[in-house]
């Protein structure tokens, strides 16, 4: 396809073609378009990328000569020329994916200087300073972003000079200083490289956008990916835009603003700008930025025509905008416009907002809003009270809100090992970089002494959800030594601090917090979402704890209560050892007889907390082994404890080892075997029902699900079981009482057979935790030791186990739910694996005619969300 257009003008687009421009090219020219000054250049789209892995990591020369006859059109827009000693274009190039991904991949600032055409911008400006300071950030930003050369060896070039000349900051260099600078850092690159720093502009550009075209397939791109649903396939576009500078004096600028407050909501301009600077200045939190309002003070026409332009996009995009300007000499310009990452707290009220405003449908509204975001809103909060206890160690800005407590860690790779051996963290950084991004996911709170409320922390985390304060200057971070020092106390690696997000304290110990509840902005916000859904939302909930947790999150019912988990409480166990140790009938039976009423006392509690909400109950599932001793002198103790011989107890123990307990003797083989386990779990099932129904006057219907099922007898066995069981005890209460009989289908072969099944089944339930397990051959607990590989290797873009691999395990879903209804019209159908709570998910639960979701208590309103996000997008 050699005629196939690959690069396009920015007055070539407009905002409909975000999946070919990428969200950046596809709003510079909807803003070009809509006349707003921008400066000129063009797109290479994101089929581009994809052409580049195609050929090789190389850009075709069908490709190159399109780059050539966009950047000539360029030239003639702006009249300067590429490489031109006398009228330099100096151009950025700079990652544009379909969705913001904040810092993820890579940009490069001033391409087009070299030794001749810095003298040109040097006449031009009359600012020799400028000239060279503008060469120096591109040959350090060039060498690191297109070469690999570490950023932090230029840096110490820099801070070397600063040092010996005794000032603080890179405007205190005068242009000599600068010079110096640009002279070391072409040494270290030839030193590094082996070869002069390039000075043809053409080669600079054509590795740059290799650069930012392979930056797609960084760690910290693909981390990003995997943690936000975004496919590999999709590829970046890349933006080449002719440079404005901020840094041409004190008429100049540059800054990053919101047209309402992303931490908040609040509909007011938030924003901070920096006098003398480059965009990356603010971004990266080197210099400490001024609010937004304070450009009135300094450049009041670029203030108003910013406030007007800044009102106009958002009104046009309908959305909160994240907007990047520049004023280059008292002309102001907009680099970027984007709907912007904000906190869950500011996204409801925004959302509310709009609709109030008349800007927005609630069917909108709630499309604006990812589920994810909730999960933010759905953790502990600091207690009101408690705080008033505590004074702050240090105050820094609230930039992204929430309670965070752990341990400090200063490095991302700590962070990220402890957060996996189970610790709470904090990642305490003097300025956090894209690099950081495994450690900020695994935080509970991000701290860093730098940076604004519109730093890469801050953007990030609220992105995420994390509480995150920056710029807590008061700090003396060493990351060396690994501790900080603040109002003369140390704190070192390991140590617990708490972070308040909402107000930037920071507290030197542990804080006690407080539950969160729906009400506000986000109980109106769920109504709608309630209002327009079809899939009902359940929950997975083995107390009655988590039961009313669930109920208050809006939960439907029960989806999976696992009675397994109730055995492991330490006055049960010894009742379930007998049971397993037993050897024969009459001895199970009477340890059945002792955990009979526990069993019955936890249903009870259950089936009061959900009321008249339908309860599914799962049978026994685990093997036996699971709920004995494997150490040799936990062993010794258990068999004094019951009255056996260790070597009698020890056989027994060893008799039951299974080499595949994922495939073993577990779920409703352990009926099969043991017939009187389901007789006493039916009895515990149906009694509670009906005392709670005399006494609280509930309509209960329970819902007995018998696990494991691959063939139609084995149901049958189990199920006749049941139906005897439970026929009896109704009819000796003289009741009348309903109850269901279903499974969960987690083996490949129940879907298979799934139209068999449904002869003996009235519900499914899909257990996707192990229908994934056993589709792909892998065990969950193990799969973490290479899942990574695959990762990095792009032959998984995520983990089967957290999004439901919809191609594979979802067509034997998909069949199933067909062949169950063939059979029986009136089968009901859920999910109760961990992907009931996965956004993406739920929508394909929602596609294939599923009646409900199930899920934890703490995904119940992202579930409810994603249910309402998927009924609009398949009405649409």
């Amino acid at each position: 396809m050699k005629n196939q257009k690959y690069v396009y003008l920015f007055n070539e687009g407009n905002a409909g073609m975000r999946n070919l421009l990428g969200g950046k090219g596809a709003n510079l020219a909807e803003m070009t378009n809509l006349g707003i000054p921008v400066p000129q250049g063009f797109t290479l789209s994101t089929e581009a990328c994809t052409k580049y892995y195609e050929d090789g990591e190389i850009i075709s020369d069908n490709i190159v000569q399109q780059i050539e006859e966009a950047l000539s059109e360029t030239e003639k827009v702006t009249g300067k020329k590429f490489g031109d000693k006398e009228n330099p274009l100096l151009v950025s190039v700079r990652s544009g994916a379909r969705v913001s991904m904040p810092g993820m991949m890579d940009t490069i600032l001033n391409l087009g200087l070299n030794d001749e055409s810095v003298k040109g911008v040097t006449k031009l400006t009359n600012n020799e300073r400028f000239a060279y300071d503008s060469y120096r950030r591109f040959i350090q930003m060039f060498s690191d972003v297109a070469i690999g050369l570490e950023k932090r060896k230029f840096e110490d070039i820099l801070d070397s000079v600063k040092e010996q000349k005794g000032v603080k900051y890179d405007t205190d260099l005068d242009a000599e200083d600068l010079k110096n600078i640009v002279v070391q850092y072409k040494q270290l690159y030839l030193k590094e490289i082996g070869k002069e720093f390039p000075q043809d502009p053409k080669e600079q550009l054509m590795e740059s956008v290799k650069a930012v075209f392979s930056s797609w397939n960084n760690p910290r791109a693909i981390v990003y990916r995997r943690l936000n649903d975004i496919p590999a396939s999709w590829g970046t576009a890349v933006n080449v835009q002719s440079m404005v500078f901020g840094n041409m004096g004190n008429n100049s600028g540059t800054g990053v603003a919101f047209t309402r407050n992303p931490a908040t909501g609040e509909n007011k301009i938030f924003g901070e700008y920096l006098i003398n600077a480059q965009g990356e200045d603010v971004v990266a939190g080197i210099r400490t930025p001024q609010p937004i309002s304070k450009l009135q003070q300094d450049l009041p026409k670029c203030y108003k025509e910013f406030m007007d332009i800044a009102e106009k996009l958002e009104k046009h995009y309908r959305d909160m905008q994240d907007m990047e300007f520049t004023i280059e000499q008292g002309k102001l310009y907009f680099l970027q416009t984007r709907n912007g990452k904000r906190t869950a707290n500011a996204a409801l009220k925004i959302a509310v907002s709009l609709v109030e405003e008349g800007t927005l449908s609630k069917e909108e509204a709630l499309l604006k809003v990812e589920p994810k975001q909730l999960d933010s809103l759905l953790h502990p909060t600091f207690d009101e009270e408690e705080l008033k206890k505590h004074t702050p160690i240090a105050k820094g800005l609230p930039a992204s809100p929430g309670a965070a407590c752990g341990k400090i860690y200063f490095t991302a790779q700590d962070a990220k090992a402890h957060h996996e051996k189970g610790e709470k963290v904090i990642l305490v950084r003097l300025e956090t970089s894209p690099e950081d991004i495994e450690g900020m996911v695994a935080a509970e709170g991000i701290l860093t002494v730098r940076g604004g409320m519109t730093s890469h922390a801050a953007v990030v985390a609220r992105g995420m959800g994390t509480c995150c304060v920056a710029g807590c200057g008061e700090l003396k971070v060493n990351e060396k030594e690994e501790n900080f020092i603040v109002r003369g106390k140390t704190y070192k690696e390991g140590d617990y601090i708490s972070l308040n997000g909402s107000t930037g304290n920071v507290y030197g110990n542990v804080l006690k917090t407080v539950s969160p509840e729906i009400t506000g902005y986000f109980g109106t916000f769920m109504a709608w979402a309630d209002e327009i859904r079809r899939l009902k939302i359940r929950t997975n909930a083995d107390t009655p704890r988590d039961a009313e947790q669930a109920v208050k999150f809006g939960a439907e019912g029960i989806g999976l209560c696992r009675t397994e988990h109730m055995f492991f409480d330490e006055e049960r166990i010894p009742a379930v050892r007998e049971m397993i140790v037993s050897d024969n009938e009459e001895h199970r039976r009477k340890a059945l007889e002792k955990l009979l009423p526990m069993q019955r006392k936890d249903f009870i509690g259950i089936y009061k907390a959900m009321q008249d909400r339908p309860v599914t109950i799962r049978f026994l599932d685990p093997p036996l082994h699971e709920f004995l001793p494997s150490e040799i002198e936990d062993i010794r103790d258990l068999a004094e404890e019951m009255g056996l011989s260790f070597e009698e107890l020890k056989s027994t123990i060893e008799n039951l080892h299974e080499f595949n307990p994922m495939m073993g003797h577990r779920g409703c083989r352990l009926t099969v075997s043991y017939p009187e386990i389901a007789e006493m779990q039916t009895r515990a099932i149906i009694e509670a029902a009906i005392q709670v129904k005399k006494e609280e006057g509930y309509d209960i219907v329970p819902e007995i699900m018998i696990p494991l099922v691959g063939e139609r007898k084995e149901l049958k066995y189990v199920k006749d079981i049941v139906v005897k069981t439970a026929d009896e005890i109704i009819a000796a209460e003289g009741i009348d009482m309903k109850y269901l009989v279903g499974t969960m289908i987690e083996v490949p072969r129940a879907a298979l057979t799934a139209d068999e099944i449904a002869k003996e089944a009235e519900f499914f339930s899909f257990g996707t935790n192990d229908l994934t397990q056993m589709t792909f051959g892998f065990s969950r607990d193990d799969a973490g030791k290479f899942l990574n590989d695959y990762y990095d290797k792009n032959v998984y873009e995520s983990d089967p186990f957290q999004r439901l691999d919809q191609s594979g395990v979802g067509k034997l879903i998909e069949m199933a739910v067909q062949l169950g209804t063939k059979t029986r019209k009136d089968l009901k159908i859920g999910i109760c694996g961990e992907h009931g709570g996965d956004p993406s998910s739920v929508e394909f639960c929602h596609r294939i005619g599923l009646n409900y979701v199930s899920c934890s208590p703490f995904r119940v309103p992202l579930a409810r969300l994603a249910a309402a996000q998927a009924q609009i997008k398949n009405l649409r």
